[in-house]
């Protein structure tokens, strides 16, 4: 299972991502993430994972994953989608995790984190995100992705599988700044505010 489900997901990723087309919804005075050059920190929700994958491929962003065999099968795909993956969690691993992330900012990479993963609750912003750039001395960058079409998954997140063809919005408030008062809380916000920015979407 290993050896072959990565490839092929990482296949239909790239076949469904190429049937996509995107539009940015951009605050005043907000960054687009994927053309920030790194090093920098970036939350987001675990639902959007699918509808991020193929648009932010081949810029070996740093992305925080589980430590479980999930997590190994989602680890080796996103490789073969040009990810750096940093092995960790906020329930498993979570300090070696934090630090294998510090370390990939130190090295330069962009470094992305789904904030409620990887087991929820949904749309409920843990600590790592704001514990890294804490660590880093860094700005927390949020945005969100809904497709205008999507299969949503009875998982503990809805997750989303954007249907072919479909527009996907993404959405980017204004960076936390790295002296805001509890990180942690302003991240939800911004989060929060990322959501609000797409509907009716």
């Amino acid at each position: 299972m290993l050896a072959a489900v990565p490839p092929l997901a990482a296949l239909l990723i790239r076949l469904l991502g190429m049937t996509l087309r995107y539009r940015d919804i951009i605050k005043p005075g907000a960054v687009l993430g994927h053309i920030e050059p790194g090093p920098c920190v970036f939350a987001f929700w675990h639902r959007c994972l699918i509808t991020c994958a193929y648009r932010f491929r081949n810029k070996d962003i740093a992305i925080l994953i589980s430590s479980s065999f999930d997590g190994e099968l989602i680890a080796r795909t996103v490789e073969w989608l040009g990810f750096y993956p940093v092995r960790g969690s906020s329930s498993r691993g979570g300090v070696a995790g934090l630090r294998n992330m510090e370390k990939a900012y130190r090295d330069g990479h962009r470094c992305a984190i789904t904030a409620d993963g990887p087991r929820g609750p949904n749309m409920v912003a843990k600590p790592g995100t704001a514990q890294l750039a804490q660590l880093v001395d860094a700005p927390i960058g949020t945005f969100y992705a809904i497709p205008e079409r999507a299969w949503i998954l009875k998982t503990w997140d809805g997750f989303l599988i954007p249907k072919p063809f479909s527009r996907v919005v993404f959405t980017w408030p204004v960076e936390i700044h790295k002296d805001t008062p509890d990180p942690q809380a302003a991240t939800q916000r911004a989060l929060d505010e990322a959501v609000a920015m797409a509907k009716p979407f």
